[in-house]
């Protein structure tokens, strides 16, 4: 007997992932609903390779019924709809900024902390956090556990695909304008993405940080350790799809090179290529499209105390959202609403 399935914001780069991952990971459905806002409906969306669904209105969907949601359609119309959904008895799992500090609220990284994912019978809603948070925890967890983490200092470089359709599309039309020297008009950027850098992702707050950098810290802080003091600089890459960070961490003893590399090794998750030689590492464009958070360039910082840096990389659509959000579903089913 299988469940049945929403998935909020199917027409969107992280909602057709979801789409696609429930099929590849064989996620048992009885059946499954593409909701959308109502310009969408009617639209065809895949599932898997071979089914094609017609997106339903959000706006006036029923959820008695539905036992899971997969969602990402946006903060302010997750806050108007995934209580309505978690009170009509269906569970939510919400990829949206809205809910992740809710204190009622898990937020889960199933190879972080998926003890957490008990918590959802306080609103029927469990966060997925951000994806720059997720890839980053994925590597920390093991090494917390090894030497316990003091301090983190993080660089991220994230591709425009975090900004949705609209950047991918700004990123390309404004790559083949400076090819043919067409005036740049940046609409979804502050500043012209192809062929440059932005310092800036989400709003800047009162202390100078962006929301982004914010999240990264109070993100860590609820599913990894509030101990760990954060620091990190958020960076928009003209990059489609994958992110990236280079990540120094210190320990409260001394952790070996050798150490780390083992323990990330044989982390859940983890995928290590490190061969120190040119190419012996690696880079967004190989990993877009795969599940595993890839760490490279594992060593010793000798400007601090216990300190080692590191490279990593992860596909932003895949385990920074809709896979990360099918494998909560996944421990849901398996230890929660098993049938």
């Amino acid at each position: 007997m299988g469940y049945k399935v929403a998935v909020i914001g199917a027409t969107g780069n992280v909602g057709r992932a979801m789409l696609q991952i429930l099929a590849d990971r064989k996620f048992p459905v009885d059946e499954v609903v593409a909701l959308a806002s109502e310009r969408s409906v009617g639209r065809e969306v895949s599932f898997g390779d071979n089914k094609i669904l017609k997106c339903k209105d959000l706006a006036t969907f029923d959820f008695k019924g539905i036992d899971i949601a997969l969602s990402s359609p946006g903060a302010k119309v997750s806050a108007l709809h995934s209580p309505r959904a978690a009170a009509a008895g269906c569970v939510v799992i919400d990829n949206t900024s809205h809910f992740r500090m809710d204190p009622d609220v898990p937020l889960v990284v199933p190879e972080v902390n998926p003890e957490a994912i008990a918590g959802y019978t306080k609103r029927g809603i469990i966060a997925n956090p951000n994806c720059s948070t997720i890839q980053m925890v994925v590597a920390l967890k093991p090494l917390h556990a090894l030497g316990k983490i003091k301090r983190v200092v993080v660089s991220t470089y994230q591709s425009v695909s975090g900004a949705g359709k609209e950047g991918m599309d700004e990123l390309y039309d404004q790559t083949k304008g400076v090819l043919v020297h067409d005036a740049i008009k940046p609409q979804k950027f502050a500043k012209q993405i192809a062929f440059n850098l932005i310092p800036q992702i989400d709003v800047f707050m009162e202390d100078g940080s962006t929301k982004e950098e914010w999240k990264m810290v109070v993100e860590t802080h609820k599913i990894l350790d509030h101990n760990i003091a954060v620091n990190a600089t958020c960076v928009r890459v003209p990059v489609f799809v994958s992110h990236s960070e280079s990540i120094n961490v210190e320990f409260e003893r001394p952790v070996s090179v050798e150490e780390a590399t083992e323990a990330l090794r044989n982390a859940e998750g983890v995928v290590v290529i490190d061969t120190r030689e040119p190419g012996g590492y690696i880079t967004p464009l190989e990993t877009s499209g795969e599940d595993p958070v890839y760490v490279s360039r594992i060593r010793k910082d000798p400007t601090v105390k216990n300190g080692l840096s590191f490279w990593c990389v992860a596909d932003n659509l895949r385990k920074g959202a809709a896979l990360n959000a099918v494998q909560i579903a996944e421990v849901l089913i398996r230890d929660y609403l098993k049938k």
